[in-house]
């Protein structure tokens, strides 16, 4: 991983978003049954954050990928609009669950196509370290979240990003790239690190905080993969936060 700058902007969003049209067939493909950071570390925490029945409920998938978070609410009995940036990845999550969700492709930094106070809750997955600023998604959060509404998100935990750099600068947000192996090709994945007071009091600035997650891994990834699960047992690898509209 290596840092290259603070510049931002379309250049990197296209390039975020032509890395998940890369990714989508992956995803659908081999993340849900071979990526135990997913299925047995992250998913599994942020799941246990929703209550098990969201009938008659509105939810948000912000930020969708291949579709699987949409289908878990839609299972809890859920009415889904599920969104990501990327076509390929639309196209995917469409695939997964047919016309039982809203699937659209839709940037989070422009303004969201709902009216106010439409979603009981807002579910994002390890996507807005994407963002380099957070202020326009979460006014368009809370704007489209119902009284009492509840954000649930996923990012990367400081720890994991700071181990990788010696020369960062902890008080910045930083725009670093990452490089993914998957399937015996190497994807460039650019996001943004942000210091833990940036994280929390721009989710204050917008919500209530009621509660910071770092999610421990499942005992499946302890007999399935020992020494990664005693790795996060020592530094988390990702970081969830719950809020709440009041």
């Amino acid at each position: 991983m290596v840092a290259i700058g603070t510049s931002g902007g379309n250049k990197i969003k296209d390039q975020i978003k032509q890395t998940f049209n890369q990714l989508a067939k992956v995803y659908e493909k081999s993340i849900d049954t071979k990526s135990l950071y997913n299925s047995e570390y992250e998913r599994p925490a942020m799941m246990s954050q929703l209550p098990d029945s969201l009938h008659h409920k509105n939810v948000l998938d912000a930020g969708c990928a291949a579709g699987w978070y949409t289908e878990q609410l839609l299972g809890r009995g859920a009415n889904v609009v599920a969104m990501d940036i990327s076509p390929e990845m639309v196209r995917t999550t469409k695939r997964r669950v047919g016309e039982s969700a809203e699937v659209i492709c839709q940037d989070l930094e422009t303004k969201l196509p709902f009216a106010d106070n439409s979603f009981d809750y807002i579910i994002s997955s390890l996507t807005l370290h994407y963002m380099e600023n957070w202020d326009h998604p979460f006014r368009e959060f809370k704007r489209i979240l119902k009284p009492n509404g509840i954000l649930l998100f996923s990012v990367h935990h400081i720890f994991t990003d700071l181990k990788l750099r010696q020369d960062y600068h902890y008080f910045s947000t930083e725009q670093l790239t990452d490089e993914w192996n998957k399937e015996g090709k190497t994807y460039t994945v650019p996001f943004y690190r942000r210091p833990l007071q940036a994280i929390i009091n721009k989710t204050i600035q917008y919500f209530s905080l009621q509660e910071i997650i770092e999610p421990q891994p499942t005992m499946n990834m302890k007999d399935q993969a020992p020494r990664v699960y005693e790795n996060l047992m020592k530094s988390p690898q990702f970081l969830i936060i719950k809020s709440g509209k009041q």
